[in-house]
């Protein structure tokens, strides 16, 4: 197997990306983005850059990703790089490309002088938890995490469509 070629994602690599993201989304069990959903979040990443993309590439194909974007820490007063998404594609895993992808995700971190790298996982991916535990990552056992979904948070400030 050839090396992987892990580069910043341009916008070329869009269809392929959304390939990936796709199979991302059957590997979690849960719903691919829409195709409004596709358009916005390609815009999202490579027009209105707010999210950071990271592909791999093994004879020029995209194999994996990892895509990104920042929050701050105020009790550290620095910035966080959030990782929405790690993926690799279930044939390349196991070869190092996951962690060469956090490796580039570590120095855009540390480039930007965040303060940490924050990322969630599903409890049922035991691989991906063996993977952090080995980079010596803590989970949280303190912080208990939470969403609001857009309709709930019109309900709340009683918007309604």
């Amino acid at each position: 197997m050839l090396k992987p070629v892990v580069r910043r994602g341009r916008k070329s690599d869009s269809a392929e990306f959304l390939k990936l993201l796709g199979k991302l989304a059957e590997f979690e069990r849960l719903e691919p983005p829409s195709e409004e959903g596709m358009k916005r979040i390609t815009k999202d990443i490579f027009e209105d850059k707010k999210l950071g993309l990271f592909v791999a590439a093994v004879q020029k194909r995209l194999v994996g990703y990892a895509l990104y974007f920042y929050s701050y820490s105020s009790f550290l007063a620095k910035p966080t790089l959030y990782l929405e998404d790690l993926f690799v594609l279930e044939e390349y895993r196991r070869k190092g490309i996951g962690l060469a992808l956090f490796r580039e995700c570590a120095r855009e971190a540390l480039g930007q002088r965040c303060g940490r790298i924050e990322w969630a996982v599903l409890r049922w991916n035991k691989k991906a938890i063996r993977f952090y535990e080995k980079l010596r990552a803590n989970e949280l056992g303190d912080w208990a995490y939470y969403r609001l979904s857009a309709e709930e948070a019109k309900r709340i400030c009683g918007l309604h469509d």
